[in-house]
């Protein structure tokens, strides 16, 4: 269907979708624009389409309407981490607004009127903190102004609160609603006084709480898979079940003769099908008939690999290092005296989240409409222009709120919104939902990368560090910029403090198995490497484990982890008894600019470790919502103990074996432990928490394990038994002589 018959047969209104007229609508200061959230103006639900327009009177992310509701654009990409309402709680905050009357709206990918839009790193509170906090400021002052001059005194004596203007010398005060024609005609300060965070009487309270918790818990939040388009076909791909294998050729005969298949033709990726339904498109794809090219594919089995990666960090690879984090002279120099070794694998891991890969994708000419849950819409917008031949300001994104990523979605590629623009470019302008399955999202990659870390420890007598070596092996996750992700939260360790020289290497294998960002990257087996080696320093010196890291972390003035660890054991009880068969475990980690620390309780049933507990001390500086720091903590923790415990994605003959949650099994409900969680209290900037908790759990628990079985964890997850991970468990076991 054309878009003309569909504006025949009448604009579908949605729920999600509006547009604002460029003027005032019933006296509403607002200006076009088009959102993902409801918006009811005088009542109505307005609806439309279109690219997001100039701002309003109030800059680019604060609409005001005449019955007081403040409205903030998020720019960010709501996964689920709550980010929404911590911006709209910054803006809130400066604005003096009045947070039961505050609602969040999603934008579009609009680089003129919002800059970078993209959502990574743990970055998009830290990265958006000042200008939230100044467009908020902007705004309250244009009422004090608007006040002041209406009622002719000094703007000094005007105050704001809860979104009411008052001057309590004369006792006279108006609502946003009253003053809004009046305030629109100020021009914004360029740099407003900014508060105090004594100040602060939202921001750091349990007031600042997520604003989309009602549709979510009733089914009406819309995701990429509920859109749905006049005309629109769904697309599914058949892929190559080897990385780097290439189509050969197909017969797609018996594919065209199910009801509701549309056509099915090759694309760069592989063997699309697109369909009336999904049910059709999955039909479709069964019925291919296809031979693949496995010429430059990866053909080798996780054992292989490992055994791979094990000579490339001894010497004995094809992979030549490139240095990092070198310290003192001659670092290289052969260690002598007390040398310990250390060693560690991490498997590929899967992001897995609930909602797998989807794209809403239509090609009009120069003009490309693209709806999804997109981490990188700027990127996205790139990467479609070049595919569909025209220029970036002729793709508008749209985008929704994601049910998960964990990173996937956030790809510089931009693999699946390619893969959905060049089946759109066959469709002749109908548009096209691609849909992968979770088969095809776990055997298609990306992946968090498999990695190997070999240390070499010389003690000095103290036994503290005196030099350190570390070779890395870990597949880049970009082709340019080197391999820092491999070694983030190694060459800012703290634990370098007592030695002489350091001495670090990564190599950086290339292969065809696809790896991107995982939730907290890097830092997901280096905090591992980092907190296991040290507690098996402590033990080996015989030393408390929080008193050996005490003592380091003075060492390096690291005063922040100090007071991490200090509250961490006064909350955990740390040197107290537990009852017989349990253990604590202890790790603290720092990632994107906020440090976690986490506590244990762990016992041993049948060689499996169960976790009862786990108390977490966080620094994020600014505490924007308490609440949502400790969703974030708890959720960062089952994340991270479920890869742990589970987490494994294994090849054999380069064919990924785990295909669904049947055989990469996640954390159940009933595993998660009861969670505690505290704040340092702080002035400094906010910092990340979507992904810093997740680093410290599997070496808190590896930790116990070490304290109650004297035995130490050389790689994870903690399941050696079955068939899921069999592969790459019983791999690691082998190599270590276990």
């Amino acid at each position: 269907m054309t878009d003309v018959q569909g504006a025949k047969r009448g604009f579908r209104m949605t729920r999600r979708r509006m547009i604002l007229g460029g003027s005032l609508i019933g006296g509403a200061l607002v200006v076009g624009y088009t959102a993902t959230h409801p918006m009811q103006v005088g009542g109505a639900i307005l609806s439309g389409g279109g690219p997001d327009p100039e701002p309003s009177a109030f800059g680019s992310f604060i609409r005001i309407t005449p019955d007081g509701w403040v409205t903030i654009v998020n720019k960010q990409q709501e996964l689920g981490q709550g980010i929404h309402a911590g911006i709209a709680a910054i803006v809130a905050e400066e604005l003096d607004a009045d947070w039961d009357r505050v609602r969040v709206i999603d934008s579009r990918s609009n680089f003129r009127a919002y800059g970078v839009q993209g959502t990574a790193g743990s970055n998009s509170i830290a990265s958006n903190w000042d200008a939230m906090r100044n467009a908020g400021a902007a705004a309250r002052a244009m009422f004090v102004d608007a006040a002041a001059l209406r009622w002719k005194v000094p703007r000094r004596l005007i105050e704001v609160r809860d979104g009411v203007v008052s001057h309590p010398a004369s006792n006279r005060s108006a609502s946003f609603a009253d003053l809004l024609a009046d305030a629109s005609r100020h021009t914004p300060p360029q740099s407003p006084a900014l508060k105090q965070a004594k100040d602060y009487r939202l921001i750091g309270t349990d007031r600042v709480r997520r604003k989309d918790s009602q549709p979510k818990s009733t089914g009406a939040q819309v995701y990429t898979q509920d859109i749905q388009r006049p005309g629109m076909l769904v697309g599914m791909v058949a892929h190559s079940p080897r990385f780097g294998g290439k189509l050969a050729r197909y017969d797609a005969s018996d594919a065209r003769k199910i009801k509701g298949v549309v056509d099915a033709f090759a694309i760069e990726t592989g063997v699309a099908v697109v369909a009336e339904s999904t049910f059709a498109a999955k039909l479709g794809r069964d019925a291919l008939r296809i031979e693949w090219d496995d010429s430059e594919a990866e053909k080798r089995s996780t054992p292989e690999l490992l055994r791979y990666y094990h000579d490339i960090a001894t010497g004995r690879g094809d992979v030549d290092p490139s240095d990092f984090g070198t310290k003192g002279e001659n670092p290289e120099a052969p260690f002598t005296g007390d040398v310990v070794e250390f060693a560690f694998d991490f498997p590929y891991l899967a992001h897995a989240p609930m909602e797998t890969l989807d794209c809403v994708a239509k090609v009009d000419g120069w003009n490309v409409s693209i709806t999804s849950g997109a981490h990188l819409p700027i990127v996205d917008q790139v990467q479609a222009a070049r595919v569909a031949l025209t220029i970036p300001g002729k793709v508008d994104i749209e985008v929704v709120p994601a049910g998960g990523s964990f990173g996937r979605r956030g790809l510089m590629a931009s693999d699946y919104v390619i893969e959905s623009v060049r089946i759109a470019k066959r469709t002749e302008g109908r548009p096209v939902k691609l849909i992968w399955t979770r088969e095809d999202e776990m055997m298609s990659g990306y992946f968090r990368p498999m990695s190997h870390h070999r240390a070499w420890i010389q003690l000095g007598a103290d036994g503290f560090p005196a030099r350190w070596r570390i070779h890395t092996v870990c597949q880049p996750l970009m082709p340019i910029g080197g391999n820092q992700q491999a070694i983030e939260g190694i060459t800012d360790s703290p634990y370098f403090s007592t030695a002489s020289t350091v001495d670090g290497k990564v190599f950086s294998p290339s292969f065809p198995v696809p790896v991107s960002f995982w939730r907290s990257v890097g830092h997901s087996h280096t905090g591992m490497v980092m907190e296991h080696i040290v507690d098996q320093l402590a033990r080996r010196a015989g030393r408390d484990p929080a008193a050996y890291r005490r003592s380091l972390y003075q060492k390096a003035g690291a005063t922040r982890h100090v007071a991490v660890l200090d509250m961490l054991c006064s909350k955990a009880g740390w040197g107290k008894p537990l009852e017989a068969g349990w253990a604590r475990g202890l790790a603290i980690h720092e990632a994107f600019g906020t440090i976690v620390g986490q506590i244990a309780e762990v016992r041993m049933s049948e060689g499996w470790p169960i976790v009862r507990r786990v108390f977490a001390v966080v620094d994020c500086g600014i505490a924007i919502s308490p609440d949502l720091i400790a969703a974030q903590t708890e959720g960062g923790i089952g994340f991270g103990l479920s890869a742990a415990l589970y987490g494994a994605v294994t090849l054999k003959d380069g064919i990924v074996q785990e295909t669904n949650f049947d055989s990469y099994p996640v954390l159940r409900m009933n595993e998660m432990p009861a969670v505690e969680t505290y704040i340092i209290p702080s002035t400094n900037r906010p910092s990340g928490m979507g992904e810093p908790g997740v680093p410290p759990i599997a070496p808190a628990v590896a930790n116990a394990i070490l304290t109650l079985t004297g035995s130490p964890t050389r790689s994870l997850p903690f399941m050696h038994g079955g068939a899921a991970n069999a592969g790459f468990s019983n791999a690691g076991s082998a190599i270590f002589g276990r």
